[in-house]
């Protein structure tokens, strides 16, 4: 288990509260390596603010890495410190969770859905300590529980999909075969969580195609990069064009896959194209959700006294609060068809609108 206290921060000189979310995107890709070495066992004497990572840990240009960033994007306002936790084993979140509270921070952020089942005991026995929790809800006095419209953003992606495979693409030497509809998805952990990424990824891409072919595969977990490439591999060897990921840190393996197999990808939870820029040249968009806007809030209604008004409730951001997305990777924006867009506009609209039911919840199906 590492551990390490992080200091105020900006990026590039602009307050980030003044950044855009694609500066925010492209600026994420590094957050998790800036700080100061700090000690989980000398207390909370100070204001501060801990986090401990899902098990795909910091680092992986994704969510745990954003999470991290909103709350660095509070210190310029409320001056705390981070406590950055990363515990990679799920078997030990019970214990570090009670370790982070008995330092009685302000807030523990706790990242992923795996913390649930030990925060249904530690929330009760530690009644006075307030936690946020990213990714499931849990009906506590003490817990904030944030849910990002997994769902939404994966049939948003599906469509993205669906609409590429059957359009021409060629991009420095990769390319597609749009005589055959046929785009693949690689799943984390086959569990409700990221069967909801899946079931919403393909729907979306049959709204589009209703012929279309969709392979999909699981690692087992969030790490494994090697895995995610065998999966991605056979993908793109069976005809798939395009392969969305759901597996955090080990998505990058999938997207590796696709600059090897001279094909596309599609990344998610942040701009991949920008926080993983060596694969920019195959990453065609990716579905994004702005957890660093949710973590930023809780550490303000930390600091404001107002964490009751987010605390036993489930805070379910999505498409309405344009708080989830799909956006175009860095190097294909401009060049897609004007059907992307328009596609991608009209699917999201009538989402919010209520006129597509997307497959599951945004907490699984």
């Amino acid at each position: 288990m590492a551990q390490e206290s992080t200091s105020h921060q900006e990026f590039g000189g602009v307050p980030a509260g003044a950044i855009d979310r694609r500066t925010f995107l492209a600026a994420s890709a590094g957050v998790a390596g800036i700080g100061l070495a700090g000690c989980l066992g000398n207390g909370a004497e100070d204001d501060e603010i801990a986090i401990i990572s899902s098990d795909a840990g910091f680092d992986d240009n994704a969510f745990n890495d954003m999470a991290l960033s909103g709350l660095q994007n509070a210190q310029e306002e409320y001056d705390f410190e981070i406590n950055q936790i990363e515990e990679t084993d799920t078997t030990a979140f019970g214990d570090v969770q009670v370790e982070a509270a008995e330092t009685e921070p302000d807030l523990i952020v706790l990242v992923g859905f795996q913390h649930t089942s030990p925060l249904e005991d530690n929330a009760p026995e530690y009644p006075d300590q307030n936690w946020m929790l990213i990714n499931d809800p849990l009906d506590e006095p003490n817990v904030a529980s944030y849910t990002w419209a997994n769902h939404e953003m994966s049939y948003l992606a599906g469509v993205l999909a669906g609409t590429m495979t059957t359009h021409e693409l060629e991009h420095e030497g990769n390319e597609n075969d749009p005589e055959n509809a046929h785009v693949g998805f690689v799943g984390g952990e086959d569990g409700s969580l990221i069967n909801a990424f899946e079931e919403s990824y393909v729907a979306g891409a049959e709204w589009v195609n209703e012929e279309v072919e969709v392979s999909t595969g699981y690692i087992g977990n969030f790490s494994d990069t090697s895995v995610a490439n065998d999966i991605a591999t056979s993908q793109y060897q069976d005809g798939a064009d395009i392969v969305y990921h759901a597996a955090a840190a080990a998505g990058a393996g999938a997207i590796e896959a696709a600059q090897q197999q001279e094909r596309f990808a599609i990344g998610v939870d942040a701009d991949q194209s920008r926080t993983l820029p060596e694969f920019q040249d195959v990453i065609i968009g990716s579905a994004v959700k702005f957890i660093d806007e949710g973590t930023e809030e809780a550490a303000q209604a930390t600091y404001e006294d107002e964490f009751d008004s987010i605390a036993d409730e489930h805070n379910l951001l999505g498409l309405a609060e344009e708080a989830v997305d799909a956006v175009i990777g860095q190097a294909f924006e401009g060049s897609l068809p004007e059907e992307v867009d328009q596609n991608i506009d009209e699917a999201a609209q009538a989402i919010v609108d209520g006129e597509i039911d997307v497959p599951c919840e945004a907490d699984g199906c």
